[in-house]
């Protein structure tokens, strides 16, 4: 499965302009209960969180992210299998949003979704016919079971699953890996949908039934002309699949566009960041330079201020959004890399970590020594292993420890760089206004 996928003529019964789906500003919150009976008050797991988008009819659109930066989360909203906070989603011109499971019911014998993992995904108490026959009973496309089984058969010959006929009364326990997520792709796509959301669809295969798998789907794609979302964490295979890509951190687009200029010039450091995570097998490159991220994707629920890459952001600098926290969680990761020595005279300068005042804007050590950590933190703080010590505008000593306190670090907005949406303050520092959105560079102008 080498380079990318052949060029496809998009089709579309929408308007020659429209693109079949348009995300605008979307957000999905989940409230957090902080007791037996009581929410959080203002506390929400941010899982999307002011998205915009267009999928033009007939292509493959690819949401790329590592785990926990809302791929899933935001295919199920665009399905309305999520309940949208706010924001619209408009599918050939209609908004999702507001409808109701009722009449959500008509449109969803045109939106299908392939799950990543057909063992909780395929109801094992159910044949294989069955399994697939059952969106025909839901949505009344099947006048009898005679014809039930024959559009049936005629679908899973369609996946691949020869002879048709043999599968039919198998469990999905009796079927192998890839011959399930055939199962599942047949399911999906019994009603003859125009828009398929395909969450990992082959993350749960092995390697060599991926490919053909993959394969599969684009010759469906061609052959059914349908539109894809296609989500995954592995830009390789979104190499392979997608006509244009969308990479999404913690909730947020920090850039898409045209898949192969996307992998040609990256202009984010976070997409810069998983290309240099793709194996290469070239023995030349292994000791190529790598721009890997710091530690783990944040938590949602309190995502950084700013930037919300910038406390993993090997490029990250003073406007990206430095706070408290980021001081607190730096000095805590230089401990670990110092010898003992060092660590000992840092520490009691510091004072005890767990005794720090943290807020968004400044840290106060109340048990620090103060002029001497002063005097560390204005002339040695870049010696900690990120960049928050250029966010520092104020290092004072007072009668109750050591204050440390950051300027603003506005989100970034979205601009076009190099012919695509890009969020990042290297290219310029912007805000971010609710509802930011930039529109697709490439797209041919619309009519009135």
């Amino acid at each position: 499965m080498t380079g990318s996928r052949p060029a496809s003529a998009p089709w579309s019964d929408a308007g020659s302009n429209g693109p079949l789906l348009e995300v605008r500003d979307l957000h999905t919150h989940f409230p957090v209960r902080t007791g037996l009976f009581r929410r959080g008050g203002d506390l929400a797991v941010r899982a999307v969180d002011g998205v915009s988008f267009e999928v033009r009819a007939g292509e493959v659109f690819g949401l790329v992210g590592e785990s926990g930066s809302g791929k899933t989360t935001l295919g199920r909203s665009i399905l309305k299998l999520v309940q949208p906070t706010s924001g619209s989603i408009l599918y050939r011109g209609r908004d999702l949003v507001p409808l109701s499971e009722r009449d959500m019911r008509p449109l969803r014998r045109e939106l299908a979704l392939i799950f990543q993992d057909p063992n909780a995904s395929l109801n094992p108490a159910m044949t294989v016919g069955q399994g697939v026959g059952h969106p025909l009973r839901i949505h009344g496309l099947a006048s009898s079971r005679a014809e039930a089984r024959d559009q049936v058969v005629a679908m899973l010959q369609r996946v691949g699953l020869e002879p048709a006929e043999a599968f039919l009364d198998k469990y999905p326990e009796d079927v192998s890996g890839g011959q399930k997520q055939r199962v599942v792709i047949a399911r999906a796509l019994i009603t003859h949908p125009r828009f398929v959301v395909a969450d990992e669809p082959v993350a749960a295969l092995d390697m060599s039934v991926r490919a053909r798998v993959l394969e599969l789907m684009l010759e469906l794609q061609r052959d059914l002309e349908l539109t894809y979302l296609f989500i995954t964490h592995d830009l390789a295979t979104a190499r392979f699949l997608c006509d244009r890509i969308g990479i999404l951190y913690l909730g947020n687009f920090v850039e898409w566009g045209e898949t192969d200029r996307l992998f040609d010039d990256p202009q984010h450091p976070y997409t810069r960041a998983l290309l240099d995570a793709i194996p290469l097998p070239d023995p030349s490159r292994r000791d190529r330079d790598k721009q890997l991220p710091r530690g783990e994707i944040p938590d949602a629920l309190a995502p950084p201020l700013g930037c919300r890459f910038h406390p993993r952001c090997p490029a990250a600098f003073a406007p990206c959004g430095w706070e408290g926290r980021d001081l607190i969680e730096a000095l805590e990761s230089r401990w670990t890399e110092v010898d003992e020595d060092t660590f000992e005279r840092e520490l009691g300068l510091v004072g005890q970590l767990g005794d720090a005042e943290v807020t968004a804007t400044e840290v106060r050590f109340p048990s620090a020594s103060g002029v001497e950590l002063a005097r560390w933190l204005r002339h040695e703080a870049d010696q900690l292993p990120s960049a928050v010590a250029t966010a520092i505008t104020d290092v004072e000593v007072g009668a109750h420890g050591v204050t440390v306190r950051f300027g603003p670090g506005p989100e970034p907005a979205l601009q076009v760089v190099a012919g695509r949406p890009v969020a990042c303050h290297l290219h310029g520092v912007t805000v971010r206004p609710d509802g930011d959105h930039v529109g697709d560079p490439t797209a041919a102008p619309r009519g009135p």
